[in-house]
């Protein structure tokens, strides 16, 4: 259920681009009715709308978990902070490719502060997240951390590999199933590499 919440705003961007896509003069129509003013591309109207929807599933989010736990984490603010911004310069001046660059930017912003924290203030995020479940020797440690840069900074460069020669289209199935799917592979091998250092708590 974690999972599917912290989807929802990309699963409503992905929904909403693809029955709009279907319908771009209608999807043009409630965009230009919105912002109040004419597309200058009709074809623009399925990515824009989409763009809409993802603002405010993110700002519908952020509320949602300030609401039921008073605290919202830092990650959640940066990605909030990103799409309203992309977004916003996406419908401004009614060019995709702002929004295009927003997982990218997150993902290195990902990267860089895992880098940041492991570097440069000596500190190991990941073992202050997960040091609870899995005792590890500190080369290992150090390790997966950045094994975790590299895969952020991979999926960055990625999606700007398919955003930029690519239709669309085939950028919107990839943010939300090539991006899940490649997390979720990574994750995988991670567990399997470090399952013999999983304590044993029966």
């Amino acid at each position: 259920m974690k999972l599917l919440f912290d989807l929802f705003p990309v699963i409503l961007f992905f929904i909403t681009f693809k029955y709009s896509e279907k319908q771009p003069d209608l999807a043009a129509a409630w965009v230009s009715n919105l912002l109040g003013t004419p597309l200058a591309d009709v074809k623009q109207g399925p990515i824009l709308l989409a763009t809409l929807v993802v603002i405010a599933a993110t700002v519908a989010q952020i509320l949602w978990v300030k609401f039921r736990h008073g605290k919202v984490d830092k990650m959640l603010w940066l990605s909030l902070g990103l799409v309203v911004v992309f977004g916003s310069l996406t419908l401004f001046f009614q060019n995709e490719a702002f929004i295009k660059w927003k997982p990218t930017i997150l993902y290195w912003a990902f990267a860089s502060s895992i880098g940041f924290s492991l570097l440069v203030l000596k500190k190991n995020p990941l073992k202050a997240m997960l040091g609870e479940q899995l005792v590890l020797p500190e080369p290992v440690w150090t390790k997966v951390n950045l094994a975790w840069v590299g895969f952020f900074s991979f999926m960055g460069a990625l999606n700007l590999l398919v955003a930029f020669n690519f239709p669309t289209d085939i950028w919107v199935n990839f943010k939300l199933f090539g991006g899940m799917g490649l997390l979720f592979l990574f994750v995988l091998a991670q567990g399997l590499m470090l399952s013999k250092y999983v304590e044993d708590k029966s």
